[in-house]
């Protein structure tokens, strides 16, 4: 395979998948790590992909995720948003069902399951956006009325939704973590992560590490023992401690 060859293909591959990590692309279209870099340098100056350490991500084409602040935000601190969402991803084993909610870094998480045969449940448009380009992934959106800002479903119907289903997995942001637990700014988002919640056996929570030490307009959950708390830093003593005596699990993303 020649040098261009190599970049055609892992370009079509990105444009199918929207992410992928260098290991992934070396073994799929051979090459060494620093091939494939080299490779993803040319496309990231021909303004296709934007690397991250570890892999790059299609730069952001989807219509309907252009349209939500989420999309904005996602860009700032991509590096530690791709290594949190990288070790939630990991956590997900094909033949799962999985809650997917809604904001940047949930969104990133789901761009590195586009390979595995899952079954998704979200209340995101983008999300479920995403996985309609995704023949593996069948994925079931909640009702409910959209909250314009993050592209999200909420209300009774979206709560309903969540009512009625199980999961083996759902995964969730947040707007603050606290030693009390963690916390999110809109009550009808609160109100519906915590069906998300109880619908599931575990639940992970992936927040980088600008949520530490910040509350918000309601306290979503105190830590739980089937909880796990993936980040890219160490929190404060007290949260860690309380995580800890809550039985919940602390990930730290390298």
């Amino acid at each position: 395979m020649t040098s261009k060859q190599r970049t055609d293909s892992i370009e079509r591959h990105i444009r199918t998948h929207k992410y992928a990590d260098l290991h992934t692309l070396a073994a799929r279209f051979g090459g060494s790590l620093s091939t494939v870099r080299r490779a993803l340098d040319q496309l990231e100056e021909r303004g296709i992909v934007r690397r991250h350490h570890g892999g790059a991500s299609l730069v952001e084409t989807d219509a309907v995720a252009q349209e939500y602040d989420f999309v904005a935000r996602s860009q700032r601190r991509p590096d530690e948003k791709f290594a949190i969402a990288s070790l939630v991803a990991a956590q997900v084993e094909p033949g799962m069902t999985v809650i997917l909610d809604g904001g940047s870094t949930t969104y990133a998480v789901a761009r590195l399951l586009a390979e595995k045969r899952l079954q998704v449940i979200t209340n995101s448009l983008p999300v479920a956006s995403l996985f309609s380009e995704v023949g593996c992934v069948e994925t079931t959106v909640t009702g409910g009325s959209i909250y314009n800002r993050l592209g999200v479903l909420l209300g009774p119907m979206c709560e309903d939704s969540f009512g009625q289903v199980h999961a083996d997995l759902a995964v969730l942001g947040g707007a603050g973590i606290t030693e009390n637990g963690v916390w999110n700014h809109n009550a009808l988002i609160v109100a519906a992560q915590r069906k998300m919640i109880a619908a599931a056996t575990r639940t992970v929570f992936a927040l980088d590490n600008s949520k530490f030490g910040r509350r918000a307009l309601s306290l979503t959950t105190p830590f739980d023992p089937r909880f796990t708390i993936v980040t890219d830093t160490r929190p404060s003593t007290a949260v860690a401690r309380a995580i800890h005596d809550a039985g919940a699990r602390l990930t730290l993303a390298s």
